[in-house]
């Protein structure tokens, strides 16, 4: 009964939209996955910004319109400051955007002690150059994680925190600069007392019906806390401090969420803060952006609510078309790199280009650490980078690809181009001691690929972007995920493409392929659903009812640098029950775009899983948010969802020329069957270098075994065999070709 009145509720609260305009009504944290440390928030009008800690990384500036989508607008300091360190912390401490006079100000901390400030005309930019702020006489520096508070009467004023105990209130001048009239607190943690509340860090203030509320962290994974007073002032008899955790309710995933926002309170009266928190299931994600809400009590004391595994009511505020806040495709085609772009530490403007190739983002290395990186966030577990090279190693040591890094810089995932000990070309995938490589046959420009499920890691190559062919074996990266002892092991795990000891060419980069398996059990939001953790993964999405849904973000389906487009969908799932319809909507369930819809029967069983296959109702492109929307009977539990798959049969390879089966007998290959997709019989051609046994089978795509094609000895040479598919059932299904140390594996699809 409870199920259904949520859901009656819930189907009620969506049916509203203003024009373009939609109300997301429940949300999932992290609402900024990856990480997002230190984090502020500053409402201008009907917009909301957020910045933060960045360290190494190029800082951010977010914006909102509802709070719960964000988008990277800005990057108020650029990465050729002169004040970047390249260590894993030597970037910036804090960051706080505020409007002040007419002027947008940046505020940030480098680590040391010294504040910074930039100045801009727009949240967009262009920023100035940093400005170190004055230490007033009498202080020990300024510290870092400081914040900006705005008062009524137009009186603003940097709140400071340099040292345990030292914690001090400073007025600004119209300048930015300290005016000299310091609000002393450091009787709030002395060091006489032992520092009670820990470092009493990261300290904000914000004003609410007449009260001042000053908050601060334990430390980056402890307690907060709050005091307030009516008067601002440092007179500690006239500030009252809740002496407990001001978070409450029930712990989830979330350790300890702090580090807290400026609260800011909507036209409804509701009040909400962006915290920081370890995922404790993925450690080295770092601390990601969690959207909390306020609440006051009959004293006005406030109280704020744990971040919460299930979908939680959302601010009631309009989404004016943001995305969700995950990393985006990129064609490279704008003269300026796109903001969500930042560097690994200190890098200069003339380490990168968007104009002499045009089309392509040219990185070169940097005279002080040999390498050039652009990165984004990590903050997710699925997802399939691709990214398309052109590159012509000289060296040993040259290298360029994608790669996924984690936050102390120690452990790398790379898919990349590069020459090997023998002065041969190849391409590679690696982690830690363990390394794949094929020899490069196919020249100077390349397709790469880097698939990530959880903590497993698979790289493939590409002549075209079409056929891909897998380096070595997938390969377990747990250590990337678990929480590093080095300096600075908060900070998260980053991805995207980098350059070593040369320069290099690259043409897009995508964060999701549409055409790549994409976990169903790996929602970046979603509504009455739930993930079940399987012991013989993959996961899958379970307790899926009727107007559930769930949320895949920033998914490519093709542009002009990856020419495909979507025009089927298939759905792995299962069901026990009278089942069901998956609705696939593009960017919003309000957005007009419902572009297919999949018809989910009984397989008999809960743990038996088959496939399902549906026409897109138009041939999709562009990057998108996809939402599946669940249709049935009310009350009743519809399927489980393993994976979803999006199919472009125009570009899929339905013929193989001659160079590609007839080149290079010196290796094992498998070649794309032709026709692709096919009714009922195909064919698939394969190279054997030397006398071996093979065998040749196809596997469902659950993996198990549903046809031998060969099995036995082969001489050395080039076969072509037939493969009669008319036994089956239209899926996609994976033929495999085993010999010796080789082992390669194909998808292709049966379409009756």
């Amino acid at each position: 009964m409870l199920r259904k009145i949520l859901l009656l509720g819930y189907f009620l609260l969506s049916v509203s939209m203003v024009f373009t305009q939609t109300i997301q009504k429940t949300y999932i944290n992290p609402v900024i996955p990856g990480d997002h440390p230190d984090p502020t928030l500053t409402k201008i009008g009907n917009d909301f910004y957020s910045s933060g800690s960045s360290f190494n990384p190029t800082p951010k500036i977010y914006h909102s319109t509802d709070l719960v989508h964000w988008e990277v607008i800005a990057q108020p300091v650029s990465a050729s400051w002169s004040g970047y360190g390249d260590s894993p912390g030597g970037g910036i401490w804090g960051g706080h955007m505020v409007f002040y006079n007419g002027t947008y100000w940046h505020y940030f901390g480098k680590g040391g002690g010294s504040m910074y400030f930039v100045t801009a005309e727009k949240p967009e930019g262009p920023w100035s150059s940093p400005t170190r702020v004055n230490v007033p006489a009498g202080l020990n520096g300024l510290g870092v994680d400081n914040s900006i508070f705005i008062d009524d009467d137009n009186k603003w004023y940097m709140l400071t925190k340099a040292g345990r105990e030292n914690n001090h209130i400073l007025e600004l001048s119209d300048d930015g600069q300290p005016k000299g009239n310091i609000l002393d607190l450091t009787w709030l943690n002395p060091d006489s007392d032992g520092n009670p509340y820990g470092w009493a860090e990261g300290p904000v203030m914000w004003k609410h019906n007449g009260y001042y509320y000053y908050s601060f962290a334990q430390h980056l994974a402890g307690n907060q806390y709050v005091m307030r007073s009516d008067t601002l002032t440092d007179n500690k008899s006239d500030w009252t401090i809740i002496g407990t955790n001001i978070f409450t309710g029930s712990r989830s995933v979330f350790k300890t969420p702090n580090h807290i926002s400026p609260a800011v309170t909507l036209d409804d009266g509701t009040s909400w803060v962006i915290a920081h928190s370890y995922n404790s299931n993925y450690v080295a994600h770092g601390r990601q952006g969690l959207l909390c809400e306020v609440i006051y009590d009959d004293n006005e004391f406030p109280k704020i609510l744990r971040p919460s595994t299930d979908a939680t009511t959302a601010p009631n505020l309009p989404n004016n078309g943001v995305p969700w806040a995950v990393p985006h495709s990129d064609s490279f085609d704008s003269e300026n790199l796109n903001p969500e772009w930042s560097f690994l530490g200190y890098t200069s403007s003339t380490n990168y280009s968007l104009t002499e190739k045009p089309g392509w983002l040219k990185l070169s290395i940097s005279g002080r650490t040999g390498k050039t990186t652009v990165i984004k966030n990590d903050g997710e577990h699925n997802f399939s980078l691709i990214t398309k090279i052109d590159f012509d190693p000289q060296s040993l040591g040259q290298e360029a690809g994608l790669w996924i890094i984690n936050g102390p810089q120690t452990h790398q995932v790379k898919v990349y181009s590069a020459m090997n000990t023998e002065n041969k070309k190849v391409l590679n995938f690696s982690f830690e001691e363990t390394k794949y490589e094929v020899e490069n046959i196919i020249g100077t420009i390349v397709w790469l690929k880097l698939i990530r499920e959880e903590h497993k890691m698979s790289g493939f190559y590409s002549q075209d972007g079409i056929r891909w062919m897998q380096i070595g074996e997938i390969i377990n990266a747990s250590d990337i995920d678990i929480e590093q002892s080095q300096f600075n092991s908060f900070t998260g795990n980053q991805q995207g493409l980098y350059v070593q000891n040369t320069s290099a060419f690259f043409d897009l980069y995508t964060y999701r392929d549409a055409y790549t398996q994409i976990l169903a059990a790996n929602p970046a939001n979603q509504y009455g659903t739930t993930l079940f953790d399987s012991r013989y993964p993959p996961n899958s999405l379970t307790d899926i009812h009727n107007n559930d849904w769930a949320l895949y973000a920033s998914v490519e389906f093709g542009n002009n640098n990856y020419q495909k487009h979507a025009d089927s969908l298939v759905i792995t799932a299962s069901c026990a029950s009278s089942g069901g319809v998956v609705e696939v909507w593009l960017d919003s369930l309000n957005s007009n775009r419902k572009i297919a819809e999949c018809q989910i029967n009984s397989t008999g069983a809960w743990d038996t899983y088959n496939t399902f296959i549906t026409h897109t109702e138009e041939k999709v492109t562009g990057c998108h948010d996809v939402y599946l929307k669940f249709k049935g009977a009310d009350l009743e539990e519809l399927f489980n969802l393993q994976t979803i798959t999006f199919i472009d049969k125009d570009s899929i390879a339905t013929s193989i020329g001659s160079e590609q089966h007839g080149e290079m007998l010196g290796n094992f290959r498998l070649e794309q069957n032709y026709p692709n997709p096919f009714n009922p019989a195909t064919k698939i051609l394969y190279s054997v270098p030397k006398n071996s046994y093979v065998s040749l089978k196809v596997y469902d795509i659950l993996g198990g075994e549903v046809a031998t094609i060969y099995e036995g000895m082969r001489n050395a040479g080039n076969y072509e065999v037939s493969f009669d598919g008319s036994m089956l059932t239209s899926s996609v299904y994976m033929y495999q070709l085993k010999s010796d140390n080789f082992i390669e594996t194909k998808k292709f699809l049966l379409l009756k």
